[in-house]
């Protein structure tokens, strides 16, 4: 069965949420946003195409940092309502310069930093 974008369930926004997780250690990186035609390029090019919604642009990951997202599979949830991009990261993944962008836990009621930024 053959693949249509706009099979999935978009917000009123057209914007549907993106879980990037490392295929190698199964390490959930960041979430970002993307449109159908962010789904469409990420799956044409390989490398994943958010939506920014800041800026209002697509976002090719690691375009100006070099810190690449090189998709291996994409997945769609049970209500189709939400993604997970299987990559293969090059660098870290957030803009903190962390391989993540999970680096703080509740711990005992308080934030503690769980993860530094790469030297």
């Amino acid at each position: 069965m053959s693949f249509d974008p706009a099979s999935l369930t978009y917000d009123a926004n057209g914007l549907i949420p993106v879980i990037a997780q490392d295929v190698g250690s199964d390490e959930v990186l960041m979430l970002a946003w993307m449109n159908a035609e962010a789904v469409a390029r990420t799956l044409a090019t390989r490398r994943v195409t958010y939506w920014s919604r800041s800026r209002q642009a697509f976002w090719v990951k690691g375009e100006t940092s070099g810190h690449i997202q090189h998709l291996v599979e994409l997945r769609i949830d049970c209500d189709r309502d939400c993604l997970l991009a299987r990559v293969r990261q090059q660098g870290p993944a957030c803009h903190t310069n962390r391989r993540s962008c999970f680096y703080t836990a509740i711990q005992n009621g308080d934030e503690v930093e769980i993860l530094h930024p790469l030297a």
